[in-house]
């Protein structure tokens, strides 16, 4: 078993949301808890966690108070943020590589929705013009 240090959170190994899961987790806290003391819904709270959305400035600055990390952890994780979750037994290296492969096809369809979305506006500006 490869006996490497995993940087569990850092920026080649996990997305905004997943540090926001993973803090908000380490500090016991439910969706619907953060939520709450954010001053937010749920299902923005999901949606930040899903990385369909980010956090205003503030909302960001609230969170990371609240989870007792740093606001530049949460955006890139550099700087102090949680720990790693605690591991039961070894690593399945099946596992970690399935993750890794969902995290970059998330990070491809996150691209191509921002590509579509300049399309979409390029057309929109041509149907104006009426061309």
């Amino acid at each position: 078993m490869n006996n490497e240090a995993i940087d569990w959170y850092g920026p080649d190994a996990a997305t905004f949301g997943d540090r926001v899961a993973g803090a908000r987790e380490a500090a016991g806290m439910t969706q619907t808890q953060l939520a709450r003391r954010i001053g937010v819904k749920k299902a923005t709270i999901a949606g930040w966690e899903d990385d369909l959305a980010e956090p205003r400035a503030n909302k960001l600055s609230m969170m990371a108070g609240l989870l007792n990390v740093s606001i530049m952890w949460l955006l890139t994780g550099e700087g102090e943020g949680t720990d790693a979750p605690a591991e039961e037994g070894e690593t399945n290296g099946e596992l970690t590589s399935l993750v890794g492969e969902l995290r970059a096809i998330r990070g491809e369809m996150r691209g191509l929705t921002e590509r579509a979305a300049r399309l979409e506006k390029k057309l929109r500006g041509l149907a104006e013009q009426g061309v």
